[in-house]
Order: C-alpha cells, then structure tokens, then sequence
C-alpha cells in the first residue's frame, strides 16, 4: 500500500559478485574496510578524472583499510561496450589501478536507477567497516573531493554522527522483494 519503495537494510557483507573473471568473492572478506563502490566505464567523459583520482586514493588509503570496488557498467550510452575482463585490463593498463574490478553490472532497470539514484557513470557509494553506506555521490563529485569523508570512515567508529549514516541505499546487485 502506498507509493514507497521498501528497501531491507543489509549490509554490503551478505552479498556475493563475481570478479572480471567470473569467480565469485564473498564480500565478507572486506569486513572491517571502508569501501568505495563505484560503477565505472571506459569510454566515459568522466573516466580519465575519476580512474586517475581513484587510483590515487587507493594508493595513498589502501594500507589504512580502504578497498575500491570497480563495477563495469554498459548501460549509459554504451561507454563499457567490451568484457568484463577487457574493463579490468583498461583499469589496470591504463591507470594502474590495484583495486579489486568485477563483472560488468547487468542492466538496471528503472526501479533500481530510481532507488539507488544512479544517473550516470561514476557514482560512487562509500560504505563503513560495519558495511553499510554513508553516503552517495553523483557522477560529478570527483573522487578527491571526498577524501575527508574517506579519513572519517577510515578513523574512529563515531567520526559520522549517526543521523549521517544513509542506510536507505542497498546495492545494484541487490534483488527487491
């Protein structure tokens, strides 16, 4: 009843992806990492800005306990038209990322574009050690510019007042009930 989309509040650790070469990860495994989710494309106005800073930022917050996670997406004007496996070899040829790339994002419907907000490529959600997502960022924001809220999640369990934590985003892979 009603016009409202109900969205169960789970945490990034209860799903399971498959990587560019199709082996599924647990994301179990970044428990206690900070997270930054991010949907890319190769052929993307934004691509050269944020592959550039992302690699930076993984470089510099890696050993800190940040993960980037790179989800392919071919859905806006085609701008990831080759593999999964040919994502990742862009990602890592050519701006030596060292963060995790996994299989393309199939497509998402209407439903998920409007509960997720994702307008475009490069929107980015970056999710606590506890594996829910504090915030979201539009394709516009540069990576760099959330470096801030990056150290925050990075360094004490309270540094986001609780009314921050923006549990009403789930994930792409995510399928409503």
């Amino acid at each position: 009843m009603g016009g409202s989309i109900s969205v169960p509040e789970k945490s990034i650790h209860e799903f399971t992806v498959k990587d560019s070469s199709g082996k599924e990860v647990d994301l179990s495994v970044y428990q206690g990492k900070v997270l930054l989710i991010v949907n890319v494309a190769s052929k993307c106005g934004f691509t050269e800005t944020n592959y550039t800073q992302l690699t930076e930022l993984y470089r510099k917050y890696k050993n800190q306990g940040l993960v980037i996670l790179a989800f392919p997406c071919n859905q806006f004007l085609n701008q990831e038209p080759g593999t999964s496996q040919d994502a990742h070899e862009f990602a890592c040829t050519r701006f030596k990322a060292e963060y995790p790339v996994f299989q393309k994002v199939p497509y998402l419907s209407t439903y998920h574009l409007a509960l997720f907000r994702i307008k475009w490529n490069f929107t980015k959600f970056l999710v606590g050690k506890d594996g829910q997502v504090i915030d979201r960022y539009g394709p516009t924001v540069p990576p760099l510019s959330i470096e801030k809220d990056i150290k925050k999640a990075l360094g004490d369990e309270g540094a986001f007042p609780i009314y921050m934590v923006k549990k009403m985003y789930t994930f792409p892979w995510h399928n409503p009930v």
